[in-house]
């Protein structure tokens, strides 16, 4: 799907929210006839999930250069999470309107290419050279450590308004010191 197509889409969600979405309203702001919208995207429910794709692509690869970085563990959770952050903030609508958009992909069910996969690589790190306390369960604990920075992240940018170094500094904060290890 055309990248105009998805940034167009991306600007009428923000603006107006999903349920006020209109294929009409993603063509206007795209510049292209309604047909063309319907040729290259089909509808709304096609939309959506091109969306979704496009945020789980944006994560994978912003995820890469944080599991090939030098530092310790707790050093490289830290950049992962701050990664982790920025596509939120570039998928901030679209995350508002479904809390379950990385479900749909099934990329929490398959084993080492989830979306916490690489948060589990780091934590596995981190208590290789003690920056981080051994985790009971390593993929619970990348399970907790995803969810307890997205939804709030995505909470307090959207509906509180806070700006993404506050709110980033807060939760990453939580996170890492309540996962410290024997040389954090």
């Amino acid at each position: 799907m055309d990248d105009k197509l998805l940034a167009a889409a991306a600007d009428v969600l923000e603006a107006a929210g999903w349920d006020r979405l209109t294929m009409g309203d993603v063509a206007d702001r795209a510049g292209v006839s309604r047909a063309t919208l319907w040729r290259q995207v089909g509808g709304k429910e096609e939309l959506r999930r091109e969306l979704v794709r496009r945020l789980v692509l944006d994560y994978r690869e912003s995820m890469w250069p944080v599991l090939t970085a030098p530092g310790t563990g707790r050093e490289r959770l830290r950049l992962g999470l701050e990664a982790m952050c920025a596509v939120l903030d570039r998928h901030l609508a679209l995350l508002s309107a479904f809390d379950t958009a990385f479900h749909e992909t099934g990329l929490f069910d398959e084993p080492g290419e989830n979306v916490v996969a690489p948060l589990v690589r780091l934590v596995l790190d981190g208590v290789a050279d003690g920056s981080l306390a051994p985790p009971t369960d390593p993929e619970e604990t990348g399970i907790v450590v995803f969810n307890t920075v997205c939804w709030p992240y995505v909470h307090l940018r959207r509906h509180h308004g806070w700006e993404p170094e506050r709110a980033r500094a807060m939760l990453l904060g939580l996170v890492l010191d309540g996962m410290a290890g024997e040389r954090a």
